[in-house]
């Protein structure tokens, strides 16, 4: 068990009305309970939270009037995830998929998983199938790829960061969510909160569907997977957005942290030798 302490703090210019939905707060599944929350508008504004997206990921829209607006959002997690042994998961055959993941087989926005069909074959066809697969893919885009702010933008897809051999979190993510999609393996990008990414910032990972579960798995390498806390789930980062607004704001400071604040007695540790040879299932 873990206890993550979470939040965010986002400042924002608005300069004329706008309508924001964020998409910040940490999920509640069967792996993932939270303890305590709170969340601060300023100035005091009326908001709704509403489900968002075929996961239902849980999310806060309100509009603002021009001025500064600030919003702050805290949370004490509870983390208790599944711990699987790697060899017991294997890839799961397509008419034998439960249909609520066949969606997550298909080319999305920055996942084109048809255009790399060819080279994901050709690079992992041989190596054995299921979470070996899945983690050779993983070992092959952080080997391959460049961590590079500022080298990719909201419109750069999987093939751009395959091309160009650099990108940040999400990128990774959305490499090796293509790659696995173009050899017939459900993945699915995941937002959240991980403790110890430098600097500290939202992070974007992945889950592959195997074995009849759905897997954590981070190309990044920037975070421990066993601390990651979900705020949402989708196709790729379109899905899962931190935010979307209509109107004309700019977000003028961003703070966002993540701290394991308890882990359980029996030696539980962040420590990457510690995990590697678990699969951590938290959805």
């Amino acid at each position: 068990m873990k206890i993550i302490h979470v939040g965010c703090q986002l400042d924002y210019e608005v300069q004329l009305p706008t309508t924001f939905i964020f998409s910040i707060a940490a999920a509640t599944t069967e792996h993932q309970r939270i303890r305590d929350e709170t969340l601060e508008l300023t100035p005091q504004v009326n908001y709704e939270w509403f489900p968002s997206g075929e996961e239902s990921n849980r999310s806060i829209r309100f509009a603002a009037q021009a001025g500064n607006f600030s919003l702050k959002y805290q949370a004490t997690v509870q983390l208790t995830p599944e711990l699987d042994q790697t060899p017991d998961l294997h890839e799961i055959s397509h008419l034998s998929l439960p249909t609520y993941v066949l969606p997550y087989l298909n080319p999305s926005r920055y996942c084109e998983s048809d255009r790399l069909a060819r080279f994901a074959l050709r690079t992992f066809g041989d190596i054995e199938p299921g979470y070996t697969r899945v983690k050779a893919i993983c070992d092959w885009v952080y080997n391959h790829t460049d961590y590079i702010i500022g080298s990719t933008d909201v419109s750069s897809s999987a093939v751009d960061v395959l091309v160009q051999r650099a990108g940040v979190c999400r990128d990774f993510a959305h490499l090796s969510i293509t790659l696995c999609r173009a050899l017939g393996i459900p993945a699915r990008y995941v937002a959240g909160y991980a403790p110890k990414l430098q600097p500290p910032d939202f992070h974007g990972f992945f889950e592959a569907f195997l074995g009849g579960k759905w897997y954590l798995f981070d190309a990044s390498r920037m975070a421990p997977v066993s601390g990651f806390v979900r705020i949402g789930a989708g196709r790729d980062a379109a899905d899962a957005s931190f935010a979307t607004l209509v109107g004309a704001s700019f977000l003028q400071n961003m703070e966002v942290f993540a701290i394991n604040t308890q882990a359980a007695a029996d030696g539980d540790s962040d420590a990457p030798d510690h995990r590697e040879q678990l699969a951590i299932s938290t959805a």
